[in-house]
């Protein structure tokens, strides 16, 4: 259930992404704005594990994108939906 995920759990701080060539600030942005969508789009009644699992996704993807800070909220919607609605092949993929 939702409910029971904080998301504030997962977000970060420039410390944490550690250095994008003076664009911390910006990753530190757009990778929360992921983890927030994400949360947002998730269906009140995804179990627990699962939605932890998809929201782990987040970091292993996004933190290795060096188009991070650029990335736009619409390709972030995008993004966080199809995971959603493909969250079987995604968590077969990461061997969950």
């Amino acid at each position: 259930m939702k409910e029971f995920v904080v998301i504030h759990d997962y977000l970060v701080t420039e410390e944490i992404v550690g250095d994008w060539d003076g664009q911390e600030e910006m990753a530190v942005e757009k990778i929360n704005e992921i983890y927030h969508t994400f949360y947002d789009l998730a269906e009140e009644d995804i179990e627990t594990e699962v939605l932890e699992q998809l929201l782990a996704l987040i970091w292993d993807y996004w933190i290795g994108q060096d188009e991070l800070p650029d990335v736009e909220s619409d390709d972030i919607y995008d993004w966080c939906r199809n995971i959603l609605e493909n969250r079987d092949q995604h968590l077969q993929t990461q061997d969950y």
